[in-house]
């Protein structure tokens, strides 16, 4: 099998530009502009009905763009179809193995329709079974697998034909948190590989895990972009938590603070429960004021902290929307 090394333009393995897509008089992408570094990991969030698996649809030539322009691994989705489809994996929400075949059965049917020859193609099985910890399982049926050993088959059948570009649209929905962790460990492997992946996510945690870079789509559109420490940035600054030794001086704490006018943009909050102040900050300059204010006060404390807002602060700060943890999007479930 001839392999395609073609390498990306201008360091980016997926380069996509002003791509739309119309379901009917429904704009489900609305003009999206995406650069994906080669071997890092793009996380794709925004609510239910985004465009976010359109999006994946039309980069792994399953959707034609109703216009725009997206090149991945150096080939052109539309122009260059076939060539891309030997570069390239897709794991879906929902793992697609066939489970009357077993588990080596169903990566060999796949080297097989990959063109690779039956000597690597069960060589190439084998390998990932015991990559992805299946090798004992390999004999028997996928239906007898656990939702956890079916999601990994699938991952390791996207990986049979050596993609650069990995996509995975929702790759743990309905995992148990033990099994998306192994799920995640092996995304981490895949990457330290040099593979790219584009993933699209409702898990927070997932997206801070996994990806290096963030963009954020609502309504078709681009909203938001860039690496999680400059969304969290850009969202709320940090947040001063200070917790004094004894509890009961709390609201003295938070008097002072808010006397000398150190409280910040929304005021500082008191948290008997817990027994912490936080205070909103937007500078460093703010920050040390505060800390010298309550030591020049006489306040023992305890402990001191600061942090950014959680990404799914961010995700609502953004969108409008809480995030949720699947994404079943009736448009484009309708259009598949």
């Amino acid at each position: 099998m001839t392999r395609h090394t073609t390498p990306p333009r201008g360091g980016s393995a997926v380069e996509v530009r002003g791509l739309v897509k119309h379901f009917g008089d429904n704009r489900a992408v609305d003009g999206i502009d995406l650069d994906v570094r080669e071997g890092t990991v793009m996380g794709v969030l925004g609510p239910n009905g985004a465009g976010k698996t359109t999006l994946v649809r039309m980069l792994s030539t399953l959707l034609l763009p109703d216009a725009g322009t997206a090149v991945v691994a150096g080939y052109d989705v539309v122009r260059q179809p076939r060539q891309l489809r030997r570069t390239i994996g897709l794991t879906g929400q929902y793992a697609s193995v066939d489970e009357k075949l077993s588990g080596r059965e169903n990566l060999y049917m796949i080297g097989r329709l990959l063109d690779l020859p039956r000597s690597q193609a069960r060589r190439r099985a084998d390998e990932l079974l015991e990559r992805f910890s299946l090798t004992e399982a390999a004999k028997r049926p996928a239906s007898k697998y656990s939702g956890g050993m079916r999601r990994r088959l699938d991952l390791a059948a996207s990986m049979i034909g050596r993609p650069r570009v990995l996509y995975l649209d929702e790759p743990t929905t309905g995992l148990d948190p033990r099994t998306r962790n192994e799920v995640w460990d092996e995304v981490k492997n895949i990457v330290e590989d040099g593979n790219t992946v584009l993933l699209t996510t409702q898990y927070m945690e997932e997206a801070e895990q996994l990806a290096s870079e963030l963009t954020v789509v609502d309504r078709g559109k681009v909203i938001a972009e860039g690496r999680v420490p400059e969304l969290k940035a850009k969202v709320g600054g940090r947040t001063l938590e200070i917790r004094p030794v004894d509890p009961a001086e709390l609201p003295l704490m938070a008097t002072a603070v808010r006397e000398a006018g150190l409280d910040g943009v929304g005021g500082s909050t008191s948290d008997p429960a817990s027994g912490v102040l936080s205070v909103p900050i937007v500078s460093d300059e703010q920050l040390t004021a505060v800390v010298g204010l309550l030591g020049e006060r006489g306040f023992a404390i305890a402990d001191i902290a600061t942090h950014l807002p959680s990404l799914d602060e961010v995700f609502l700060a953004i969108t409008g929307q809480k995030a949720t943890h699947q994404d079943h999007d009736e448009l484009e479930e309708a259009a598949a």
